[in-house]
């Protein structure tokens, strides 16, 4: 089995594009929430080269399937993505060489598409409704097909692969050695609940008492069964979640698609953070819950992307006037 780029993990200096992952900043919101009696900070998840979390999650789980020779240098990777996940994996794939192969659906954010061609990522897009509020079935329908097809393919699954939730214990370490404590609340937005699910277990592991909130999608089938079309890519699922753990979880609040719009609007309006459509929905979901907040508590909200891939959707008043998000 030929090694990718002959072992290249282990060989390169660690000043590489890939070593800028992780370390994202802790920055406190300070004109946000301020009839809060308590901080409030935000892990800018958006400054990862790829802007966005899941270049964590992507890295994690190439780099072990490396060290365990489950990838070599003619592996082909077949992955399901909305668009973070995709770019995750198309810069690391271009990184070592490996030919990557992206099933998509019709609300991939044109900019992310442009940006994992520009990775030579090959992109296959559905466009059979599942029937639940999204393509999410129907694009793993296509990734099994395209497995079955190909030879020495792999599938880095980011559904159901326990690398995807071991990514964060690291998010979750910096998170306190910034704090120089564990928060009271951490809120995050759930697709996969790989992040949720890695945060809990971190949380676990480090015996803190930090209560998680998760904040999902109107529509979204992860924490009920009542499916509804959605907009905003990264939030939501139309199938319940393999990671999922209910018991680790104290909280869940849904966030519309309006409200995620109105929540990034806030975030650019009052702390000058151009984020994505999941980070609004956490701005949002905060202020829904502050009545739960005691005097004093410090809560974190993670911010998984970037917006501006977004400034022709979230942003663009043509594109929400379209939509029906805006009157």
């Amino acid at each position: 089995m030929q090694a990718v780029k002959a072992n290249v993990l282990t060989q390169v200096p660690k000043n590489d594009i890939l070593s800028c992952i992780g370390n994202t900043p802790l920055v406190r919101f300070n004109n946000l929430f301020l009839t809060l009696q308590s901080a409030v900070y935000g892990k800018m998840e958006m400054l990862n080269p790829g802007g966005s979390i899941k270049d964590r999650t992507a890295h994690n789980i190439v780099r072990h399937a490396m060290d365990v020779g489950k990838i070599n240098a003619d592996s082909v990777l077949i992955e399901s993505t909305s668009g973070n996940m995709g770019i995750g994996l198309a810069r690391i794939c271009h990184f070592y060489g490996l030919k990557l192969i992206l099933v998509t659906d019709p609300h991939i954010n044109p900019l992310a598409e442009k940006i994992l061609k520009t990775f030579h990522a090959e992109i296959v897009k559905v466009d059979e409704h599942d029937g639940n509020g999204g393509y999410l079935n129907s694009r793993l329908k296509k990734v099994e097909q395209l497995l079955a097809d190909i030879p020495n393919s792999f599938w880095p699954d980011q559904y159901h692969n326990m690398d995807n939730p071991a990514a964060h214990q690291q998010t979750f370490q910096e998170i306190v050695e910034d704090l120089g404590f564990a928060p009271d609340y951490l809120f995050i937005p759930t697709s996969t609940c790989g992040t949720l699910r890695g945060f809990a277990d971190a949380v676990e592991n480090l015996g803190a008492t930090t209560k998680i909130v998760a904040v999902d999608a109107k529509g979204s089938m992860i924490f009920k069964d009542d499916p509804s079309a959605r907009l905003i890519p990264g939030m939501g699922a139309s199938r319940k979640s393999h990671f999922l753990r209910t018991d680790q979880v104290h909280g869940v609040i849904h966030v519309s698609d309006a409200d995620c719009v109105a929540g990034c609007k806030k975030l650019l309006a009052k702390e000058s953070i151009l984020a994505g459509g999941s980070s609004g929905a956490v701005v949002m979901a905060i202020e829904q819950y502050q009545a739960n907040f005691k005097s004093n508590e410090t809560i974190v909200a993670i911010i998984p992307d970037n917006g501006e891939r977004y400034l022709d959707t979230i942003y663009s008043d043509k594109w929400l006037m379209e939509k029906g998000l805006q009157g």
